[in-house]
């Protein structure tokens, strides 16, 4: 492992390198357009302030609270490292801070400006009229005064703990009603949230206008009812983001359920990796918040009068269809929807899926029907993040108990979906399910399944091959690329991915399938010099890369050398992207893009033009060391020139993006000849026009 982080640094030093963390800056910011994006629905671009929120608590509780500790080593061992962590911290909170600025004037001027002219109004504690004063106070009296635990913090007050990622009002109150009362007191009181169900409350309805406000002003307005004592008020919003990283070793021997319910624990607990605040609160208060929490100056993160956008997710629609994108039904698969059993299906041709256009039910039809086939013997999965009721586990659960050999790895390791893969894999294991919990120091993040019939005394495999995981709830806006085959090629590796998974033993060989970390990265090597040598000769080269995450070192050192032997490169990089493109003599053969939209772009597509013998990779992993070195992770070739395709025209479309499409500078596209191609809906489109007339479902106008 160290090794491996020196021989990186290394790479990293020695070519132009774009630092991870200021990167994932640029990516969130690519999200902050779309909400300011006036040409997206007004309730979309309000989603889109949650997810830019969201994705910003998990950066602070993972990579901000990860360079934390590592600016707390010793000198002489951050100097091994690439760069300064105190460094890399100075300018990702500078980063931030500007685009936190940015974020209030798209609420502000954009996203307040927009509901109030459709006649939606977000009310303060200070525009309630009379009547509304009085239909509020009733409310809090029968619903929120319920959930209020407020906290007098006096000289006794020593320690406050601060639950990870619940917004709080820090409250002082002073001009007393009675004589024995203090002249000011200090109060903390959480936002009940998740108790009340919403951030917010939806007040009556008037001529068409309508009106709601957040939790936190409606408990402002209500100060006098919880401290009656008391005449005057401020309240201003705080909230702790935690450490979340899991400290746990990556392997398998004692008990790693235990380590992982234990880590668990801490993660509530885990030291704070900023206190974010509004910046009106006045010194005294805010200095009377790190005196009782402990939080120092470092952890201090300006924000604004409200924390918690994603609690925006929960913004109520008041049933206005106009204000969101239009409606996108679900499209059929043109040939698995005509065929009664998808695993006799599966024994004429492949086909492949695209989500979240097609339906994720042909994944559930597979499942349930082996769960229930008499003929079936085995089945195997690998689970990294399933829905919360997820009605694959519970297939897999009823092949159990229908005698069937089941045998399901479950990643422990998935972030933040942890508790919910324990359910399941004790669920499963009661079932009677074969479960493994991962690989000694790998995580793994391969998206296979397999099932094994018994056809006339044969044994004849099933295969399931994705981008994305066995979840139909993220299945709707997570776009991926899966393929069900019987094609012996793939399966007889697949069935090898599931014998090493189980025996760990890494001496297995693949003769079609690219599986980290065993033959990955040397594949894909491979496949890159091969493109080099071709533009060494004077014959066409060329690559189309994408995926979700390009930050390892020796892959970029890679594509520098190819673009430099001329070879032309086009990436599609949704997220992180190290690699600086367009430098001359070194990466000017290489363009750069980026698409932010609709859907998340989740699928890795891998495409080499070996002389115009294209190979084609879909694939699970992203190009990052974690990925390539210490993970399982799996590529898979599309061999059916009819899939072949389909994959070429959706790509085709994403290349030719002028609407969603950015270069790594963060901006628009600006074409020369703007042809207003936006990839997500043509693929739609495209999708939809394989479907015969009567399949074909009607599609809004926007």
């Amino acid at each position: 492992m160290e090794k491996e982080k020196e021989n990186e640094q290394k790479t990293q030093a020695a070519y132009p390198f774009i630092n991870r963390e200021l990167s994932w800056l640029a990516f969130n910011h690519r999200v902050l357009q779309e909400a300011k994006d006036k040409r997206v629905p007004l309730l979309e671009r309000v989603k889109f302030m949650a997810i830019f929120s969201s994705n910003l608590d998990e950066y602070f509780k993972v990579r901000v609270a990860t360079l934390k500790r590592l600016i707390k080593l010793k000198k002489k061992t951050r100097q091994k490292l690439s760069q300064e962590p105190s460094e890399i911290f100075d300018q990702v909170i500078e980063e931030v801070h500007r685009q936190q600025q940015e974020f209030g004037e798209v609420f502000r001027e954009g996203i307040l400006t927009g509901l109030r002219e459709h006649n939606i109004h977000l009310l303060t504690e200070h525009d309630l009229n009379p009547g509304q004063q009085e239909w509020l106070k009733d409310y809090f009296e029968e619903t929120l005064a319920p959930l209020l635990l407020p906290i007098i913090l006096d000289e006794t007050e020593t320690h406050l703990f601060l639950k990870d990622q619940a917004v709080y009002l820090s409250i002082k109150m002073w001009e007393p009603q009675e004589e024995d009362c203090k002249p000011e007191r200090i109060a903390i009181l959480e936002i009940p949230t998740k108790k009340h169900g919403s951030r917010f409350i939806k007040l009556p309805t008037v001529d068409d206008h309508r009106y709601v406000m957040f939790i936190d002003d409606a408990i402002r307005f209500c100060l006098p009812l919880i401290f009656p004592k008391y005449k005057a008020f401020e309240a201003y919003a705080v909230k702790v983001s935690r450490d979340a990283e899991l400290d746990i070793e990556e392997e398998v021997s004692g008990n790693l359920m235990a380590k992982i319910r234990k880590s668990l624990k801490k993660r509530e607990t885990g030291y704070p990796a900023r206190l974010l605040y509004d910046p009106e609160i006045p010194q005294d208060l805010l200095n009377s918040m790190m005196d009782h929490t402990g939080i120092t100056e470092e952890e201090l993160v300006e924000g604004s009068k409200y924390h918690n956008f994603r609690d925006f997710f929960q913004f109520p629609d008041f049933n206005l269809p106009e204000l969101k994108y239009a409606s996108q039904p679900t499209l059929l698969h043109p040939d698995l929807e005509k065929e009664p059993s998808m695993l006799e299906a599966m024994q004429k041709q492949d086909y492949m899926v695209h989500y979240p256009y097609q339906s994720f039910d042909y994944v559930l039809r597979l499942f349930n029907e082996a769960a229930r086939d008499p003929k079936v013997t085995a089945m195997s999965a690998t689970l990294y993040r399933v829905a919360d009721k997820s009605a694959i586990a519970k297939a897999l659960a009823k092949a159990a108990k229908n005698g069937k050999l089941v045998t399901v790895v479950v990643e422990l390791k998935a972030r933040f979906d942890e508790e919910s893969n324990i359910y399941w894999a004790g669920k499963l294991q009661k079932a009677g399910a074969n479960v493994i919990y991962g690989v000694p120091d790998l995580k793994v993040h391969s998206k296979l399944g397999l099932i094994t019939r018994n056809e006339g005394g044969k044994l004849v495999n099933y295969a399931y091959l994705s981008t994305g995981n066995y979840n139909e709830q993220t299945a709707r806006i997570y776009a991926d690329h899966a393929l069900f085959t019987s094609d012996k090629r793939l399966t007889r590796d697949v069935e090898q991915v599931f014998n090493f998974l189980i025996d760990r033993h890494p001496d297995k060989e693949f003769k079609h399938l690219l599986v980290a970390p065993i033959n990955m990265r040397e594949s894909f090597s491979k496949l890159i010099d091969r493109e080099v040598r071709n533009a060494r000769k004077g014959l066409p080269a060329g690559m189309t890369l994408k995926m979700n995450a390009l930050q390892d070192g020796r892959m970029i050192k890679k594509l520098y050398a190819a673009s430099q032997a001329g070879v032309k490169i086009k990436l599609l990089v949704r997220g992180i992207c190290c690699l600086v493109p367009g430098v001359e003599g070194l990466s000017e053969n290489i363009e750069l893009r980026s698409i932010v939209d609709r859907y998340l772009e989740h699928a890795r597509v891998y495409i080499f033009h070996n002389k115009g013998d294209k190979k084609y990779y879909i694939a699970s992993a992203d190009w990052m060391t974690r990925n390539l070195n210490r993970r399982v992770e799996v590529a898979f070739p599309i061999l059916q020139p009819n899939l072949i395709e389909q994959i070429q025209r959706i790509i085709d479309l994403q290349l030719a993006d002028d609407t969603k499409a950015r270069y790594i500078d963060n901006s628009y596209i600006q074409p020369h000849s703007p042809t207003n191609v936006r990839s997500q809906y043509e693929t739609y489109d495209y999708l939809r026009s394989l479907l015969p007339e009567g399949m074909q479902p009607e599609r809004e106008e926007e």
